[in-house]
């Protein structure tokens, strides 16, 4: 397939003008087509995607991870693009990685694959790693299969398969919902291993708030099964 063409990163971004410039143009080392949607951004996040080459697209408030991405999504999809290669704006998603994606789905059948930072959980920060694990047992469970880093937000997936699903997460939870739903509707998963960077980044997940948001809604994913 010509990844070059078929494929367009989507990053959504809150105040991340200290990492975004260099991971687009990392980016686009591969892929040209880059989508930034700054989330209401209070810095120069917009500005400085702009500059290294990315189409960046501005919500007037904070929407939330989820609703970001699929504005990115649906963008892509306006552009031709039939995959979307999901990477976070902070810096922890390393671009010389995007070739294992590209060649797992050249090779397999899968719709979604996600990156796996779990075989080097040492060097995830203890309580993200603790957490990773809660919650990746319990959508493994739930979806009857192994989900080894359910919250990785590196992703390539197929936007066809993503336009017949019924996404509705608009926060953090989005990740673990297109796991499930992805599951349900029969489509393929893989993981594939990558590189675990963290450096200083201030993580975006309020601890008490997204935390009963994300179990609010493995209740609401428990009682559909």
């Amino acid at each position: 397939m010509d990844w070059r063409a078929a494929c367009a990163a989507v990053i959504p971004c809150f105040n991340e003008g200290v990492a975004i410039g260099a991971l687009v143009t990392g980016i686009r080392e591969q892929l040209p087509r880059v989508i930034v949607i700054d989330d209401g951004s209070s810095d120069d996040t917009a500005a400085v995607a702009r500059r290294a080459g990315a189409m960046v697209l501005e919500n007037g408030t904070t929407l939330g991870k989820g609703a970001a991405l699929q504005v990115g999504w649906t963008q892509a999809t306006k552009l031709g693009a039939l995959w979307a290669l999901n990477m976070d704006g902070d810096g922890q998603h390393c671009p010389a990685d995007i070739p294992s994606f590209l060649q797992c789905a050249d090779r397999g059948t899968a719709a979604l694959i996600v990156g796996n930072r779990m075989n080097q959980p040492s060097r995830i920060p203890l309580v993200r790693r603790w957490v990773n694990r809660w919650m990746s047992r319990r959508l493994s469970n739930l979806t009857r299969q192994l989900l080894p880093d359910s919250q990785c937000g590196f992703r390539l997936m197929n936007l066809e398969a993503w336009r017949g699903l019924p996404v509705q997460a608009k926060h953090f939870e989005i990740e673990s919902e297109m796991l499930v739903l992805f599951a349900s509707a029969g489509l393929g998963i893989e993981f594939i291993p990558i590189q675990v960077i963290y450096k200083q980044e201030q993580s975006k997940i309020h601890p008490l708030r997204d935390t009963v948001r994300w179990l609010r809604w493995y209740q609401q994913a428990r009682r559909r099964r």
